[in-house]
């Protein structure tokens, strides 16, 4: 459905477009397409397993109105990149679909934003240097997102996530060719979202940005 109020799914992705300053219209020409009022087809939603190098598994969400265009195209990315593709299942048992609420600090003090949100059903608060990050169960994330909106309207983020239950440490040159791959895949239109749970050494990471 078009109303973003009646769809989730459709809610969230309005609030990145917003949150990237698209302007309104491209917003309802969009949401018009998906829902088939205008020309090129209904959108659907495609997930991709796969394993990059060094064994990094990676989750790629993609939004299409046609899925023979997407699925070659990323499948020749992901040939270039030496990355295999799995069938369902094969990588994302080492993620959990979660709900994401992410806030700036300067709106709201760690211990009111930890309170509000165990009261609101959430799993986790965690505040880093920026933002405070909120996961709830993907069942509960409605209804977590609302009671968090009546403390705080601005939202830095609000979606469903893939969260690593694991991480995998890599090399610098894994490193490397990862970033690119990614970069890569965020570079087609259809790609909406890249997952992926590697962890590298943070000396490495100081280096590279020498």
């Amino acid at each position: 459905g078009g109303d973003p109020d009646a769809n989730i799914t459709l809610r969230m992705l309005v609030g990145k477009a917003k949150a990237a300053n698209m302007p309104n219209d491209n917003i309802d020409r969009a949401i018009k397409k998906g829902t088939g009022e205008l020309e090129g087809g209904a959108l659907e939603e495609m997930m991709y397993e796969l394993y990059a190098p060094g064994g990094v598994p990676i989750i790629v969400e993609a939004l299409t109105d046609n899925k023979n265009r997407t699925f070659t195209n990323l499948r020749l990315l992901f040939e270039k990149n030496n990355a295999s593709l799995g069938v369902e299942g094969s990588v994302s048992y080492q993620f959990e679909e979660v709900g994401h609420i992410k806030i700036k600090k300067e709106l709201i003090t760690e211990d009111e934003i930890f309170s509000h949100a165990i009261e609101a059903g959430a799993e986790d608060c965690i505040s880093g240097e920026e933002h405070h990050e909120i996961y709830c169960k993907k069942e509960k994330f409605n209804e977590v997102r609302v009671s968090i909106e009546t403390k705080i309207k601005e939202l830095s983020f609000s979606g469903i996530i893939w969260k690593p239950k694991n991480t995998v440490s890599i090399n610098k040159e894994v490193f490397e060719k990862i970033i690119n791959f990614i970069d890569l895949l965020e570079d087609d239109e259809d790609v909406q979202n890249v997952y992926t749970n590697f962890d590298i050494d943070e000396n490495i990471l100081k280096e590279l940005e020498l």
